[in-house]
């Protein structure tokens, strides 16, 4: 194998690699649920255990009074001194942040 078809298959490669990756975004620019679950979780731990959580994994949209975004709903809850504790969040589905959080 010459170098030059060699190099013109990576090229080709990294060509094809960029272009999958772009046309994934724009098919689905949201993160996936499961993500956005497990970073509010990861938040949570850090104060204290969680017991359980959720998450819709449909984004809906959500208002706050400016504009609308698209957002997942989910919850947390934990115990704290025997009592129980349930949150329930809306995450922006694109980056994660939580742009609600509900003390139930």
């Amino acid at each position: 194998m010459k170098l030059r078809d060699f190099l013109i298959g990576v090229a080709t490669g990294l060509a094809a690699a960029v272009i999958i990756k772009e046309a994934s975004e724009r098919i689905s620019p949201f993160l996936p649920a499961n993500q956005v679950l497990n970073n509010v979780k990861f938040e949570f731990k850090k104060e204290t255990p969680i017991d359980g959580s959720w998450i819709f994994m449909k984004p809906e949209d959500f208002n706050n009074g400016i504009s609308t975004i698209p957002v997942y709903r989910g919850g947390i809850s934990r115990v704290i001194d025997g009592e129980l504790e349930t949150f329930e969040f809306a995450a922006d589905a694109r980056s994660g942040v939580i742009v609600e959080l509900v003390k139930s």
